[in-house]
């Protein structure tokens, strides 16, 4: 299981109903319809995220969030509204979305609170690179990353201060010998750097050898 969502939501649906979807992709949910069911709920239930369906409640949801942030206040919130006004940014909630939206980019949102596991993660340096669901977090930053730069990370973080050479690259990523066309490393690269570094046009992680292929370096 990915992890444990608290989800308030009203009786009155005209937007599409993502419970079914989340627990499709492996999530736990647990619906109340409430506010003060939510808060009964929270201590037995202990969620990771709470999501408020302000939409459905006819709602700001506000007064939700203050309470829920009462009771327990390192809880993350996430708040579905109908209009970018009626919510405006509040401190009790961590996210805000409004609808309409897609189930894939409500996943992309959730995905930041779940819980990683410990059997699918790797660790290099202050780089975790969750393989099941082709996440890395390093230090305050996180990324979703395609297939492609989940092997790639992967690689690397599986040789660190390791010099590894653009042929055996291309070998293990992409599982060819054609090296003609560097660009598509290159550009992977990048990709990673933008996702890892701090500075990515002076990268400290992964360093460049030139002529030769990448290495990472870390502690």
């Amino acid at each position: 299981m990915k992890g444990k969502i608290l989800w308030i939501q009203g009786k009155k649906l005209d937007s599409p109903d993502f419970i079914a979807a989340l627990r499709k992709r492996g999530y736990q949910v647990e619906a109340v319809s409430s506010g003060n069911a939510a808060l009964l709920r929270m201590p037995e239930w202990d969620p990771n995220l709470v999501v408020v369906h302000a939409a459905s409640l006819r709602t700001s949801g506000k007064r939700i969030c203050q309470s829920i942030q009462k009771q327990a206040p390192k809880m993350a919130i996430l708040v579905i509204s109908e209009s970018a006004h009626s919510n405006p940014n509040d401190p009790c909630a961590n996210e805000v979305l409004v609808l309409p939206f897609t189930a894939r980019k409500l996943i992309g949102r959730l995905d930041s609170y779940m819980p990683w596991g410990d059997d699918q993660v790797l660790l290099a340096g202050p780089i975790q690179l969750d393989l099941d669901n082709r996440r890395v977090r390093c230090q305050e930053r996180q990324a979703r990353l395609t297939p492609a730069l989940t092997a790639l990370l992967k690689l690397l973080m599986e040789h660190p201060g390791e010099l590894l050479e653009r042929e055996q690259l291309f070998r293990q990523v992409w599982h060819t010998e054609y090296t003609g066309d560097t660009r598509t490393l290159d550009v992977h690269i990048s990709w990673l750097r933008y996702a890892l570094e701090e500075d990515p046009r002076h990268p400290v992680l992964i360093k460049t050898v030139r002529g030769v292929g990448y290495r990472l370096d870390v502690e």
